[in-house]
């Protein structure tokens, strides 16, 4: 059975930094390609940045610069460093994974963790 949890989300104000984490089990991780999603009230999931096995790294132009992705593969860990965080990066986070694609589009994800809520204020 495949799980994904998340943790580390949080408030802060804007200009703050956060850094989630999300432990993978149940599956050959070092074989899968990894993301981060996120979704505000109202608005469509967002591909936020992805994680490749070969190490090719990904990221939505709202959040290059000041996020970084990476992944621990002996500890099937995935992170998501956030820096100069903005009021409008306020969304539930959401790791995935995918064996087949590494795009940013969250339904080529099969597998979800619960999420991680993310409050930003100004």
């Amino acid at each position: 059975q495949v799980q994904l949890v998340e943790s580390g989300g949080g408030s802060v104000q804007a200009g703050g930094s956060l850094r989630l984490s999300c432990v993978a089990s149940g599956l050959s991780y070092n074989k899968y390609c990894m993301g981060w999603f996120r979704q505000a009230p109202g608005k469509e999931r967002e591909g936020v940045a992805t994680s490749y096995v070969t190490g090719i790294t990904t990221y939505a132009d709202s959040v290059k610069g000041r996020f970084t992705i990476s992944r621990d593969n002996a500890e099937n860990t995935l992170f998501l460093q956030m820096n100069s965080l903005k009021p409008e990066d306020t969304a539930m986070y959401y790791c995935a994974a995918s064996l087949r694609y590494c795009s940013r589009a969250w339904r080529d994800f099969g597998y979800w963790g619960q999420g991680t809520q993310v409050t930003v204020s100004s």
